[in-house]
C-alpha cells in the first residue's frame, strides 16, 4: 500500500504566488528517525483513518522527508520586542505542503527543525527534542481549552547532539511537523512593505482572502472587511489565552498568523497563579510580553500591520476597525471566564461583577489558577444553591473567598435543579483536570532525559484529553 500521507492531494496554493514569497529548499538528512508522537486525532480532518497510517509512513513523510512538492522556506520580516528586524524568514523550517481538509478548508504542514535555509544565519536549523515536546504539549492543552491554535502532527527524534545556551548540552534533536491554517504571518506583509512592493502586497492579500476569508472575496470592500475580521479574530484569540492562563513567550509580529491562530509560542508558560506581571520568556527582561500585556501587544501588532497594508486599505478605515478591538476582547474574555465558572448565560452586569470578584479572589489568595477551576469542576454540586457553607468549604483562606462565594451563591438562586445539573456538565467541558504549569512539563522531560521513558509524556497527553 502506498503511504497515505504522501498520497494526499497536495495543493500548490502558496507555490502559485511565485518566487517573490519563498525560496525552494532541501530537508536535512538525519542519522536517526524515531517517531515519538503522531497526532491521530488530526488525521480524520484530512480524510485519513489512523489505522491505515503506519508509524513508518510518518517517518517516511515527516522524518526522511520524501518530497510531494517543492519545500518552501517562506520569507518574512517582523517587529521583535518593538524593533524592526529585516533578517528573518523560515530559518529552521519550511512549508512541506498544503492539503484540503474534509471541511473544505486549506491546511498547512509546516516543519520545524528540518535543517538550514537561506534565513538560518549562524544557526543550525535544528529543533531540540525538548522544544518539540513542549510544543506538542502546549498545542494539545490549548486545543483542550478551546483556543484557536495550530497543533503538532508529528514529532520525530533525529539522533543529533545540539548545543544550546538555555539547555544542558549536548541536547537531543528532533523535527516536528505543525498542522495549521496558514504560516503566513503579519511579518510576511511587513517584508513586502519594507521592499516597497505594493503590487506583491495586493497579490498576497488577494490570496489570503481567497483562501482564508473567502466569504468576503466577491465583496467590493473585501480588503477592509478582511482587516476588520482579523481584528476580531485576534481579539478573541488573546481572550482565549487569557482565560486559559496562557502566556505566549514571544509575541513578535513574525509570530502572529494572518488567520488569527496561535502558533510558534516560544518559551511559553501557563501561569501558576493569577499574576499580571508573570512573564514566560527568561530573556524578556522588561516584561514586555508579560501575561497582562498580551491584549495590548496584540492590538499594537495589528496597528503595526496597518503600515504594511496601507498600500491596499485606507488607513483611516483600518484605524476605525481597530477601535473595536477592546470591545471584542472584553466581551470574549468575560464570556469565556463565565463558561469556566459554569454561568455562561448571565446578564452582562452580573457577569462583570462575578468576573471582577473572581480575579480579586485569585489575586489576593494566590491559589493555583488551574487548581481553582479544576476543583470547581470536581466539587460543584447542585446543593450549593441551598447551602452556601458547602461552596468551597475547605478553601484555606475563607476570608478571601467569602465575597466571591456570597455572590456566586446569589447567582445560583436563579437556576433550576435541572439547570444546575447542566452546569456541572459544562464545568467538565470548560475546565481540564490537568494543568500544564512548568513543573509538570519538567517532570515529563526528566523521565525522558534520565530513563528515556516516554510513558509519562503519553500519560500526560491522555490526561489533557480527559
Amino acid at each position: 500500500m502506498s503511504n497515505p500521507l504522501l498520497s494526499l492531494n497536495y495543493e500548490p496554493a502558496i507555490e502559485t504566488l511565485g518566487g517573490d514569497y519563498y525560496d525552494e529548499v532541501l530537508a536535512a538528512e538525519f542519522p536517526q528517525h524515531i517517531l515519538r508522537f503522531r497526532n491521530d486525532k488530526l488525521l480524520p480532518k484530512i480524510g485519513l483513518n489512523s489505522q491505515d497510517v503506519k508509524d513508518e509512513d510518518f517517518i517516511e513523510a515527516f522524518g526522511k522527508f520524501h518530497c510531494v512538492r517543492p519545500f518552501l522556506a517562506l520569507r518574512y520580516h517582523g517587529y521583535q520586542f518593538g524593533e524592526y528586524n529585516p533578517y528573518l524568514g523560515d530559518g529552521r523550517g519550511f512549508l512541506y505542503g498544503q492539503v484540503r481538509g474534509v471541511d473544505g478548508e486549506l491546511y498547512d504542514f509546516g516543519t520545524k527543525g528540518s535543517g538550514r535555509t537561506p534565513y538560518s544565519r549562524s544557526a543550525d536549523g535544528r529543533l531540540t527534542l525538548k522544544g518539540g515536546v513542549r510544543e506538542v504539549l502546549a498545542a494539545e492543552m490549548l486545543h483542550r481549552h478551546g483556543v484557536r491554535t495550530s497543533r503538532c502532527l508529528s514529532l520525530v527524534e533525529t539522533g543529533e547532539g545540539l548545543w544550546r545556551g538555555d539547555e544542558p548540552s549536548p541536547t537531543r534533536s528532533s523535527v516536528m511537523v505543525r498542522f495549521s491554517r496558514s504560516h503566513i504571518r503579519f511579518g510576511t506583509f511587513e517584508r513586502l512593505h519594507f521592499f516597497k512592493r505594493p503590487d506583491l502586497t495586493k497579490k498576497l492579500l488577494d490570496h489570503v482572502i481567497d483562501c482564508y476569508y473567502s466569504n468576503f472575496k466577491e465583496d467590493s470592500d473585501r480588503y477592509l472587511l478582511f482587516y476588520s475580521e482579523l481584528v476580531e479574530r485576534v481579539a478573541k484569540l488573546v481572550a482565549q489565552w487569557m482565560a486559559a492562563g496562557f502566556c505566549h513567550g514571544v509575541l513578535n509580529t513574525d509570530n502572529m498568523s494572518i488567520t488569527g491562530e496561535s502558533f510558534d509560542y516560544g518559551p511559553y508558560a501557563f501561569i501558576p497563579t493569577y499574576n499580571p506581571k508573570f512573564t514566560a520568556a527568561y530573556f524578556d527582561y522588561s516584561g514586555l510580553y508579560r501575561y497582562s500585556h498580551q491584549p495590548l501587544v496584540c492590538k499594537s501588532n495589528l496597528h503595526l500591520l496597518q503600515e504594511a497594508l496601507a498600500a491596499v486599505i485606507d488607513p483611516k478605515n483600518m484605524r476605525s476597525a481597530l477601535e473595536r478591538f477592546d470591545d471584542f476582547y472584553l466581551h470574549e474574555y468575560r464570556q469565556l471566564m463565565m463558561k469556566r465558572l459554569g454561568l455562561e448565560e448571565l446578564p452582562e452586569p452580573d457577569a462583570e461583577k462575578l468576573l471582577q470578584l473572581t480575579i480579586k479572589m485569585l489575586t489576593d489568595s494566590q491559589v493555583g489558577y488551574h487548581d481553582f477551576f479544576s476543583e470547581l469542576r470536581q466539587k460543584f454540586s447542585p446543593q450549593w444553591r441551598d447551602d452556601i457553607s458547602q461552596i468551597f468549604a475547605d478553601f484555606e483562606q475563607q476570608e478571601l473567598i467569602a465575597p466571591w462565594r456570597e455572590y456566586y451563591y446569589h447567582l445560583l438562586q436563579s437556576y433550576s435543579h435541572n439547570e444546575l445539573k447542566d452546569m456541572a456538565e459544562k464545568l467538565q467541558q470548560y475546565n481540564p483536570q490537568q494543568s500544564l504549569i512548568r513543573p509538570v512539563i519538567e517532570s515529563v522531560w526528566e523521565a525522558i532525559t534520565v530513563e528515556d521513558n516516554w510513558q509519562p509524556f503519553y500519560d500526560l497527553l491522555q490526561r489533557i484529553y480527559d
